[in-house]
């Protein structure tokens, strides 16, 4: 089985599932996203988000390929990027953090260490960009599919709670610390894509 990680760009957007291009809860604050709901343009405010952190920042997001598949992704960025971030009763995000959004895996690719490799991959690519740390809400009692990542998930890849909270908390992974595991990330990810370039047949989330 060959994975592979890829920055998310304009070209890959369209191989995320239709309800995730359609999202625009993180991407825009509460009213102007019930707008675009209701207008019909969710997707059209998605592809402009991703185009302007592009241009203005950089990488935000990336997906994660199983045998040539996309089944599953991973969106961040810095803050003052994300308009729901201040809505929440645990925010806002420390300032030298970037926010890790949101993320999705594949139902019957799930449990097999897909979200630990997207963690660890936007881990490489912020501790390249000299950030310190990624900060994230977790929903507590998540009981459905939602935008907000389960704490059970997001303890479960390394971070802490920072900021407690009965269903939002706010947790943390220090970038510093985990520096000492980049050279292991980085040799982990080198055989995975070797493992692909080599045999090419080959929660939450």
């Amino acid at each position: 089985m060959g994975r592979r990680l890829v920055p998310l760009t304009l070209d890959n957007l369209p191989e995320l599932p239709g309800w995730c291009r359609s999202c625009v809860f993180w991407e825009l604050d509460p009213v102007s996203g019930e707008a675009a709901v209701k207008a019909g343009r969710p997707e059209v405010e998605k592809e402009a988000w991703i185009s302007a952190v592009l241009l203005e920042w950089g990488s935000c997001g990336r997906l994660v390929y199983v045998d040539e598949v996309a089944v599953g992704y991973m969106l961040y960025a810095p803050p003052a990027y994300v308009p729901r971030s201040t809505a929440f009763p645990t925010s806002p995000v420390a300032t030298d953090a970037v926010q890790l959004m949101t993320a999705w895996t594949m139902p019957g690719y799930r449990g097999q260490g897909l979200g630990r490799m997207l963690v660890q991959g936007v881990a490489k690519d912020l501790l390249g960009r000299g950030v310190r740390a990624i900060e994230a809400f977790g929903d507590a009692r998540r009981t459905k599919m939602t935008c907000v990542l389960p704490v059970d998930y997001l303890l479960a890849v390394g971070f802490k709670t920072v900021r407690p909270h009965h269903r939002y908390p706010r947790l943390r992974l220090e970038l510093r610390t985990t520096f000492s595991w980049k050279e292991d990330v980085e040799m982990a990810l080198d055989r995975l894509l070797g493992a692909v370039q080599k045999e090419p047949t080959l929660r939450p989330l």
